[in-house]
């Protein structure tokens, strides 16, 4: 069982990003001298992070909900606990135990189930931990899982699934190159501002350079600022959130980024128990994001 960490308040974002530079940059570097730094980690650590009882502003979740598009209710869009979530998986990803720097990990997949609404009054405590470190084609692969619970009920987890680039194995899964389809007839087509970036940040927590301008995006390898995955998966989220339940899964592959400013297409696909939806860029037609939300019975 993993050691829990309760901490009083929220990591701020002031501390976590100077040591997720120095995660990435400088501490590699100090472990290849013994004296000068601690060894590096085989795996990943044996640690859960958690808060308890956090109180919900309903102002903040305003914001949120005006940035990502949701109507404006007494529940919790299903994507908004991961901002709670966000600044512990910071901390946990910067944490000397953890074997991989912040700066330069691709986020791949995430996954959250709503097992029922979660109101803003309420207050639910969050944990965080690492697990399930894999193999993958270009690297080394991981899941950072988020629970929140209410009154000792398991209400929302989250699962987001990163990949550290290099020493992959090199196999693409079914062996062959796959060929991209044709992006299906848009329900919808949004503007993507450049500024989005900047939005999201502020009310999601999640400052990375490659999201917030240009020239903090270029000096990360991207020709520009790229928006949020998170963000996209809430819009989605949002244009969905009228045909959802009370209890559901929902479910995004990140395909190609988003370059801002944007034109992407919306669409949708109605399944006995759910809905497939895609985003995809309308000018040069190329996948962004692929998704499905399963009912629960």
């Amino acid at each position: 069982m993993a050691a829990t960490r309760t901490l009083k308040s929220p990591p701020g974002a002031g501390s976590l990003y100077p040591r997720a530079v120095f995660g990435t940059f400088a501490l590699p570097l100090l472990r290849k001298v013994p004296v000068l730094g601690p060894k590096a980690p085989k795996g990943l650590p044996d640690l859960e992070l958690a808060l308890d009882q956090v109180t919900i502003d309903p102002a903040h979740v305003a914001d949120y909900a005006r940035v990502c598009g949701f109507d404006l209710r007494d529940e919790l869009p299903a994507t908004y606990l991961h901002n709670v979530a966000f600044p512990l998986a910071m901390a946990l990803m910067t944490d000397s135990s953890f074997p991989f720097g912040v700066i330069g990990l691709v986020h791949l997949e995430n996954r959250i189930e709503q097992r029922r609404p979660v109101r803003v009054g309420e207050k639910p405590s969050v944990r965080v931990r690492a697990a399930n470190l894999r193999d993958h084609s270009a690297g080394r692969q991981f899941d950072v899982i988020a629970e929140a619970t209410i009154d000792g009920e398991v209400v929302w987890v989250d699962t987001s699934t990163y990949l550290r680039r290099g020493g992959g194995t090199g196999k693409k899964e079914g062996g062959k190159k796959e060929e991209r389809p044709t992006p299906p007839e848009p329900e919808a087509i949004w503007d993507v501002p450049g500024d989005i970036g900047r939005k999201f940040g502020a009310v999601s927590g999640d400052r990375n350079p490659i999201h917030i301008h240009p020239l903090t995006a270029k000096a990360l390898g991207m020709p520009t600022a790229i928006a949020h995955g998170m963000w996209l998966k809430a819009r989605c989220l949002a244009a969905l959130e009228r045909h959802l339940p009370d209890a559901f899964t929902i479910e995004v592959r990140f395909k190609k980024p988003v370059l801002l400013p944007a034109k992407v297409g919306f669409s949708t696909e109605r399944r006995k128990d759910g809905i497939d939806f895609a985003l995809w860029g309308v000018r040069k037609q190329v996948p962004h994001l692929e998704g499905s939300v399963t009912f629960h019975s």
